[in-house]
């Protein structure tokens, strides 16, 4: 029998690949004092945060015809390439988690499900409630979509007509032009309290024409990035997430989420030639202030070899041209 990979236990459950970080023993979630803390946080919307709906439906008839990237709110990106629009774990709830419960959206997502472009394939990265939200999953509206997630997610899709799941490197060719590939991430998964790392989770690498979009999963920061630099590498865009991360004083950050700065050690470890900040300004998953990722990731980009303005901010509802972001003709 062919050894199994190494992410692969035998006991059918994943753990991150080798060499990545590993969570402390003495770090303690509370419960209670992360909702105390959850408290004293200001979620007041700065004016250029949030485009109104109105535009947001302008600009999408406007450049219906260009490849463009659209952002939704939290991790969830309109991406057009050719004729084929992908979107990335649609969130399109009020909360974050089952039912009602779960942490709840301040932002409202820029355009309504119902509102969605004609969409041709369905990317979910992980099992996580800010990403794989069941409510969406329900009323999506094209239900001929092809779906792409990690090794056991497949059973959340049973009325889904092209469901495919995938193991770390396993590439999909969705048409001529266009080739997505599953890629090792720094994360796990669990939805209830007896699933921990039952299902895969991995970020998704883009291939359209002669471009690389890389989109993270939920993702901290590992010596895979390298790795994956050298093997795929140079990366036209890398969309990351920078928020999430901070869990003082309970500890002082999440393994599990990149903070700005290492979002951006990424993007360099993966030879991006342009970062784009996702995973922000939506919900309240940590503690540290709402608007500061998008103010670490600008005031970092040089550090890590980027000029300011390689290093992209979007505000929610913003779309833009592939054309503009990457600087080509």
């Amino acid at each position: 029998m062919a050894e199994k990979p190494y992410h692969h236990l035998p006991d059918g459950t994943f753990r991150n690949p080798e060499g990545s970080p590993v969570r402390s023993k003495d770090v303690k979630f509370s419960y209670r004092t992360f909702v105390k803390e959850k408290k004293k946080i200001d979620i007041t919307i700065p004016e250029n945060h949030v485009i109104d709906k109105k535009i947001v439906r302008e600009n999408l008839e406007k450049y219906k015809n260009d490849d463009y990237i659209a952002w939704i709110g939290h991790a969830t990106f309109l991406i057009k390439l050719g004729e084929t629009t992908i979107i990335t774990d649609p969130v399109f709830s009020r909360n974050a988690g089952p039912l009602i419960f779960g942490p709840k959206r301040y932002v409202e997502p820029a355009i309504q499900l119902k509102e969605i472009p004609k969409t041709d394939v369905f990317l979910l990265t992980h099992n996580h409630y800010d990403h794989q939200d069941m409510k969406t999953i329900r009323k999506f509206p094209y239900k001929d979509a092809k779906v792409l997630l990690p090794l056991k997610l497949g059973k959340y899709f049973k009325k889904y007509k092209d469901v495919n799941e995938m193991d770390w490197y396993d590439e999909i060719q969705i048409n001529k032009d266009l080739k997505i590939t599953l890629l090792p991430a720094v994360h796990w998964s669990k939805r209830s309290l007896t699933d921990t790392n039952k299902t895969l989770w991995g970020n998704f690498l883009i291939e359209y024409k002669n471009k690389k979009i890389f989109f993270a999963c939920d993702t901290g920061y590992g010596n895979i990035y390298k790795d994956l630099g050298q093997k795929y590498g140079p990366i036209d865009l890398s969309m990351i997430n920078i928020g999430a991360y901070d869990f003082r004083p309970m500890f002082e950050k999440s393994i599990y989420h990149t903070t700005p700065e290492e979002a951006l050690n990424i993007a360099q470890d993966l030879k991006s030639k342009k970062v784009l900040g996702t995973h922000w300004g939506t919900f309240v998953l940590s503690l540290e202030p709402i608007m500061e990722p998008r103010v670490r990731f600008k005031d970092s980009a040089e550090k890590f070899g980027f000029n300011k303005e390689d290093a992209i901010i979007f505000k929610i509802g913003e779309i833009n041209s592939l054309k503009k972001l990457l600087n080509y003709n």
